[in-house]
């Protein structure tokens, strides 16, 4: 108080540049859903867990009912993401984002499966090397055709082939899937060898190819056209799955 006028004195605010700003605003993600499908026991499982960085409770075979049995019973979801592509740049977003989703292999859970398929943007097919096509690999295939645009071939456990014998193994398999897929929409898919465990290889391959077939999507006019009819529509969510993920909150799935 001085002189009968009280003066309040407003603390000193910290000067914050507009580009510190932009740095601290949350990033815009351009998500994309990967169906991993296949036989059970092709190793889909390990494969996405060679591929992911981030884990939902529901990844990788939590369920108590999946570790007994040693087979997956319901949808698992996982992600790892990638800078923004440069032909992507036009976009608003920051990064590319791939949601795994790991649909069980039983021939019995094929409704679980649909459910995942009808989700996903494109699809890996993982194939045992030691056992080829199998019977659920067939329905799989089938599965995709109706559901996804795109599709890759993840030739898993490659590191089971004697070394002496793996690289003709590897060719001799890529011919019969090529041979299998050339009556379906998949025709001349790439076939990428993999091996999960117990040193992964191949991993970054079957990643650059997600990246490729995303920045095709995105670029094609026809789907973009699609996808712009699409968000004009009323938006309709239905609920599948829900599931708490550390340090994200409560995840919907649908």
């Amino acid at each position: 108080m001085q002189g009968g006028v009280e003066r309040t004195f407003m603390p000193m605010l910290p000067i914050v540049s507009i580009q510190s700003l932009q740095t601290q605003m949350p990033q815009q993600t351009l998500n994309i859903n990967v169906g991993v499908l296949g036989h059970v026991d092709c190793g889909k499982t390990s494969l996405v867990a060679a591929m992911s960085s981030v884990l939902s409770t529901a990844a990788l075979d939590k369920h108590p009912q999946s570790k007994e049995r040693g087979i997956t019973l319901d949808l698992g979801f996982s992600s790892f993401s990638v800078p923004l592509p440069q032909q992507l740049q036009h976009l608003s977003y920051d990064e590319l984002q791939f949601t795994l989703v790991d649909c069980p292999g039983h021939a019995s859970l094929i409704r679980t499966i649909i459910g995942g398929a009808q989700i996903i943007d494109m699809m890996v097919l993982v194939i045992d090397v030691t056992k080829g096509f199998q019977a659920q690999t067939a329905e799989c295939l089938v599965v995709g055709e109706i559901a996804a645009r795109s599709m890759v071939v993840a030739l898993n456990k490659t590191d089971l082939l004697p070394e002496a014998v793996r690289s003709k193994a590897v060719k001799k398999a890529t011919k019969l899937i090529r041979e299998t897929l050339a009556a379906t929409k998949f025709a001349g898919a790439a076939v990428i060898p993999v091996s999960a465990k117990p040193s992964p290889s191949g991993i970054q391959q079957l990643q650059d190819w997600m990246v490729a077939s995303a920045v095709q999507q995105h670029t094609d006019p026809a789907a973009a056209q699609a996808a712009a009819a699409a968000a004009a529509r009323p938006f309709l969510f239905s609920i599948d799955h829900c599931f708490p993920l550390k340090g994200q909150g409560t995840i919907l799935t649908g």
